[in-house]
């Protein structure tokens, strides 16, 4: 063998070496970052910080690793697939939501399916089936509102009610789910459930306006309440109306079936909505509001003798005038919020029979992507969503980030 051949075979020999070493490396480094991978259940929920004033504090989300629950009697394990935000979570970080928790899971609205059941259940059939999560505790049927409302609190982040939909499986009385319409992805699915018992409320027994030819006002359209008005009143046949500041927003409503929009910007804008009205039925039955403001002064004129403002939100301002012309007009100003129980399961069933799909305005991926958390986060505080901002979550996925 000559000289040449005999220096090259050793160099040949240490890189082989070198590289089966790199390669070891390399894979040693993999199963060490899978074994430290958290596989425990995930949470979301607030991070405390001192000296927080309400209006003045944003809370820091994070994720927390637990067991998994295990149901008790008349208890399901539901895994959740899908979680959506609701402007109440935003106020929660804020802190200007009353009787709020570091420790419960963050966020109302979640699709899911049911893993277990525990003793004693009687919807056996519920198992391995999909499911809409209750967004509201203590409130069962009444008409009025909750019966008892020291018990009544919406989940996520209360001291009340230890439920959110910010984790991967939660425990729930088994009479605190509803069967997902069919036709429903998992993130359609968790869009719907507070947005739609909200505006069904306003709507259906608060309006008394849902009806085939009502005429009816839906203001600051884009919001998920107001859409999910929208669609529940086109699907019972009434001539909708909507408001808003963007253009875009008007068009995409007349795409989901308003009759038409207006621009609530504009000084006059009773005038321009008196324009819409049909000129056989030339009033509104119903406004269905949660901004406030000059609402009655701009609408007593168009509202029907006895028409109804349906109120379920003040986003201008915590106070709102109530004019004499409004008393002479014999128009009613109802308050409402949330719903029951009942409620809820009459709102479910007519989204399956109508086949409705919550407007989504975007989805992230990942319980733990809280970077992409917090800029839905963002996008709620400017308004510039159109819809739900949802949540879609691999209950096997570990979060590699902790804290946002």
């Amino acid at each position: 063998m000559r000289e040449s051949q005999l220096n090259f075979a050793p160099s040949c020999l240490y890189q082989l070496i070198f590289k089966r070493q790199r390669r070891e490396k390399r894979l040693s480094l993999n199963l060490a970052q899978l074994n430290t991978t958290p596989t425990m259940p995930r949470v979301l929920t607030l991070k405390q910080i001192e000296g927080g004033k309400p209006g003045e504090v944003y809370y820091p989300i994070q994720i927390k690793e637990v067991p998994k629950p295990t149901p008790g009697p008349g208890q399901l394990l539901v895994r959740i697939s899908a979680a959506a935000l609701n402007h109440r979570d935003l106020f929660i970080r804020r802190h200007q939501y009353p009787a709020i928790s570091f420790t419960s899971p963050l966020l109302a609205d979640g699709y899911g399916t049911v893993v277990e059941v525990g003793p004693n259940v009687t919807r056996k059939e519920l198992l391995h089936k999909p499911v809409l999560l209750t967004p509201m505790r203590g409130w069962e049927s009444s008409p009025a509102g909750p019966e008892d409302p020291r018990k009544f609190a919406v989940i996520g982040s209360s001291k009340i009610t230890e439920a959110g939909t910010g984790q991967d499986y939660i425990v729930v009385p088994e009479d605190e789910v509803e069967p997902a319409p069919e036709h429903l992805s998992p993130g359609e699915g968790a869009a719907l459930p507070l947005v739609g018992l909200t505006g069904w409320r306003a709507l259906v027994t608060k309006s008394g306006a849902a009806f085939p030819g009502s005429n009816i006002l839906v203001t600051g359209i884009g919001g998920g309440v107001a859409l999910s008005v929208l669609q529940f009143a086109v699907a019972f046949g009434s001539n909708v109306y909507v408001s808003s500041s963007d253009p875009v927003k008007l068009e995409q409503a007349k795409a989901l079936g308003a009759k038409g929009g207006i621009n609530y910007r504009n000084e006059a804008w009773e005038k321009d909505l008196a324009a819409l009205l049909p000129k056989d039925r030339p009033f509104l039955d119903a406004v269905i509001d949660g901004a406030g403001g000059k609402l009655v002064s701009k609408t007593v004129r168009l509202l029907k003798p006895g028409g109804v403002i349906s109120q379920y939100g003040m986003t201008v301002s915590p106070k709102m005038d109530w004019l004499m012309q409004a008393v002479l007009a014999n128009v009613e100003l109802k308050g409402t919020t949330m719903g029951s129980k009942q409620e809820f399961k009459d709102m479910v069933a007519f989204v399956k029979e109508k086949k409705i799909k919550p407007v989504i305005s975007k989805t992230i991926k990942g319980l733990g992507n809280l970077d992409a958390l917090n800029e839905l986060f963002q996008e709620m505080d400017e308004g510039k969503q159109f819809g739900k901002l949802v949540v879609e979550f691999d209950s096997e996925a570990a979060s590699p980030k902790l804290e946002g």
